[in-house]
């Protein structure tokens, strides 16, 4: 059986999200998706994130068929023993993560990317319903 891993906010989901999820499935038969814990995304993206709380975006993507189990971390160390624990044959990343460090990418079997799906983001999403 091969695993696939993908880690991120999944803050507010849209296309570009969905469409990951999917290509990251046809190449596995387990996709397991780690989401990064409020506090963690407060870090990242400042106080007014995340939108969804914690619990709320794991329900979410355990209601997405094509995800298989869903995890959550708040450091860096977690995220990279998730990783190594799981061993994956495969860590589905962004494009923009190309060239760049990417946490635990040691301890999966092979790193691919993902090409962004037009101009979609959360926090886009975020600046055009507050600019309505």
């Amino acid at each position: 059986m091969k695993t696939g891993f993908i880690n991120g906010c999944f803050d507010i989901l849209h296309i570009g999200h969905i469409r990951m999820l999917q290509f990251a499935k046809n190449r596995c038969d387990k996709l397991i998706v780690a989401i990064d814990e409020d506090s963690r995304v407060k870090k990242l993206k400042g106080l007014s994130r995340p939108f969804n709380n914690q619990n709320d975006r794991v329900e979410f993507l355990r209601a997405i068929r094509c995800v298989d189990d869903v995890r959550m971390f708040s450091t860096d160390k977690e995220l990279i023993n998730l990783i190594k624990n799981i061993s994956p044959d495969i860590m589905i990343v962004g494009s923009d993560y190309r060239n760049k460090n990417v946490i635990g990418s040691e301890y999966a079997k092979k790193l691919l990317f993902f090409e962004r799906i037009g101009d979609y983001s959360t926090s886009k999403i975020f600046e055009y319903s507050c600019n309505r």
